[in-house]
């Protein structure tokens, strides 16, 4: 029998996550950061989901994205009212999971063609 490795050609694709790395492809990154469909924007300045506020998540915001799946960290956490009160106002819907089922859904929605961004806290 044979087999063949297909990989996504048209999205960025999570290979793999751990309580302090994210493998985006075949790069490993250790920092927080948010995902797009075709670019990484590398270190989010954001450590811990608790001390999130509404302008660090602006970057997200000013992407335009349907969705936001924000990963926070090992456990899912929500941040506060303030945040999550911002995606709200623009009208984009924000899901709050923790990185592992964040980068599952990313790649579901990434493949289907949606306009999602993924935003994950690494500590």
């Amino acid at each position: 029998m044979e087999l063949n490795l297909e990989r996504p050609r048209d999205y960025l694709f999570v290979r793999r996550v751990g309580a302090r790395e994210i493998v985006i492809i075949d790069r490993p990154f250790s920092a927080s950061l948010i995902l797009c469909r075709d670019k990484v924007l590398e270190d989010w300045p954001v450590h811990d989901v608790a001390a999130l506020t509404p302008a660090q998540v602006e970057t997200v915001l000013a992407l335009k994205p349907d969705v936001v799946l924000l990963g926070t960290g090992e456990r899912q956490r929500f941040p506060s009212q303030a945040v999550l009160a911002a995606f709200l106002q623009r009208g984009i819907g924000v899901e709050v999971m923790d990185n592992a089922a964040a980068a599952r859904t990313w790649d579901i929605l990434a493949d289907e063609g949606r306009n999602v961004i993924a935003a994950f806290i690494l500590p």
